[in-house]
C-alpha cells in the first residue's frame, strides 16, 4: 500500500478540467508534415471541432484530412485569407503549419481577423517580420502562441528551476547548439532547404530550440550584438550520402539555406553565448550545453538529434566547505500527454481563458532577433549590433 502511495506523486499532477461544453472551432493552415502532429493532437482533444483547412496546393488539404479520418471540415479554399474571410465558419483559432517564409503574412491576417493563434516555430525569418506580427498581434488582444514545445518538458522546466534558484550564482557563460553528424531534412521534399520557401536551415529549425532552452531558463535577456557564421558545405554536395541513399543529388542545386551556424552572442548583464547548430557536420556532436555562473556550473548532456529534451543526467559542479563536488540531477521521464499535446492544450486554455500566451511572441522576438543577426552577421563577416524597434 505505502509503494502505490509513494508511486502517485510520481505520476503526473497537471490535469485540469475541461469545460467541453464549450468547443473551439479550429482551422489548420499549411498541412504539410508538420500539421500531422496538430492534427493528431486536436483530436485528443474533447474540446474541439476542426472545421477549416487551407493549402497552397490545390486539393492537399482535403487529402489531409481525409487521411486522418476527419469529415465535415470546408477545405475548399485557394488561401488562408479566403479561409479566414469566411465568416461562416465563426474560427476561435488557427495553427500556421505552413513553411518559414509563410509563417507572417497568415499570422497577421488571422490576427486581424480576431482570431487566436498557434504558430510553428522559427517565429518567422526576420526580426522585421516577427516584428510586424507582434503588431498585429497587439491590436488584435489575441492570443498568439508560438509552437516551442520542448520548454513543457520536466527537463528543461528543471533547468529553469537550477537556474532560478540561484545555485549557480550569477550567470556569465553559456555554451548551447547541438544538431546532426548527417540529418539535412529533405524525406518530405525540398521546403525545408530552399530559400524561397525555407529561408534560414538549420540555424532556424532546431537552433531555435536549442537557443529557447537556455535563454528561457535565465529569462530571456535582451541580445546586443552578434558575430555569427553559417556554411552549407553538405547540402551544396551532390555527393551528400543521403542525397545518393534517398537518389536524389539533384537536392544539392535547390539548397539555399545553412547546413551549419555558429556565433558568438553578447546579452544584457554582460552574458556571452557560445552558440553551434548543424544539420550534418562531421562529427558526432557540437558539444554539451554548459552554463556557467559565479556559484556553480551546469553539464546538459546533447542528443544525437534535437528531440525536445536532455541526453542524459545533468549535472552540476560546485563547492561544498571548500570541496569541489558534483550533484547528478536524474533525468525525468515524463507521464501523461505528449509535449506536442501539451502545446495543444496549454494554446487552447489560453484561448478560453484568458490567459497568457504558454510561449509568448514577446521572449521569442529575442530568440528571433538573434537568428536573424546571425543570419546578417555571417553575410557580413562581421559582428553587428542587434536592434530591435519598439512595439
Amino acid at each position: 500500500m505505502a509503494d502505490n502511495i509513494l508511486d502517485a506523486f510520481k505520476e503526473d499532477q497537471s490535469k485540469t478540467v475541461i469545460d467541453t461544453d464549450r468547443k473551439m472551432r479550429v482551422g489548420i493552415i499549411g498541412t504539410g508534415w508538420i500539421a500531422d502532429a496538430h492534427i493528431k493532437s486536436y483530436l485528443n482533444q474533447p474540446d474541439v471541432e476542426l472545421v477549416a483547412g487551407a493549402d497552397l496546393i490545390p486539393g492537399k488539404a482535403a487529402a489531409f484530412f481525409a487521411k486522418h479520418g476527419v469529415e465535415g471540415v470546408k477545405t475548399d479554399y485557394a488561401s488562408h485569407k479566403e479561409m479566414l474571410d469566411d465568416e461562416s465558419l465563426h474560427l476561435d483559432a488557427v495553427s500556421i503549419c505552413t513553411y518559414n517564409r509563410q509563417h507572417a503574412e497568415p499570422a497577421i491576417y488571422a490576427l486581424n481577423k480576431g482570431v487566436n493563434v498557434l504558430l510553428e516555430k522559427p517565429f518567422t525569418v526576420t526580426l522585421d517580420e516577427a516584428i510586424e506580427v507582434m503588431r498585429a498581434e497587439k491590436a488584435s488582444g489575441k492570443v498568439l502562441s508560438i509552437g516551442f514545445q520542448p520548454r513543457l518538458d520536466a527537463n528543461m522546466k528543471k533547468i529553469k528551476e537550477i537556474v532560478e534558484s540561484g545555485e549557480l550564482g550569477t550567470i556569465y557563460y553559456i555554451q548551447t547548439g547541438g544538431g546532426r553528424r548527417r540529418g539535412i531534412p529533405t524525406p518530405f521534399g525540398t521546403t525545408f532547404i530552399e530559400d524561397e520557401t525555407a529561408g534560414l536551415g538549420a540555424l532556424a529549425d532546431i537552433g531555435c530550440y536549442s537557443l529557447d532552452m537556455v535563454l528561457n531558463a535565465i529569462g530571456y535577456p535582451k541580445p546586443l550584438t552578434v558575430s555569427g557564421y553559417k556554411s552549407a558545405f553538405f547540402g551544396t554536395d551532390p555527393n551528400y550520402s543521403n542525397y545518393v541513399k534517398t537518389g536524389h543529388p539533384e537536392y544539392a542545386k535547390k539548397f539555399g539555406v545553412d547546413d551549419f551556424a555558429a556565433a558568438f552572442i553578447r546579452l544584457e548583464g554582460d552574458i556571452i553565448v557560445d552558440f553551434r547548430i548543424s544539420w550534418a557536420m562531421n562529427m558526432d556532436t557540437a558539444g554539451d550545453t554548459l552554463i556557467l555562473g559565479t556559484k556553480g556550473g551546469l553539464r546538459i548532456p546533447s542528443t544525437e538529434c534535437w528531440n525536445g529534451t536532455v541526453g542524459g543526467a545533468m549535472k552540476v559542479y560546485h563547492e561544498i566547505a571548500g570541496s569541489q563536488v558534483c550533484t547528478e540531477i536524474p533525468v525525468i521521464t515524463m507521464k501523461g500527454p505528449s509535449l506536442f499535446d501539451r502545446k495543444i492544450r496549454t494554446f487552447l486554455d489560453a484561448c478560453k481563458t484568458g490567459a497568457p500566451a504558454p510561449v509568448p511572441s514577446s521572449q521569442i522576438l529575442y530568440n528571433q532577433a538573434i537568428l536573424d543577426g546571425i543570419a546578417k552577421s555571417a553575410e557580413l563577416g562581421r559582428e553587428i549590433e542587434i536592434e530591435i524597434p519598439e512595439i
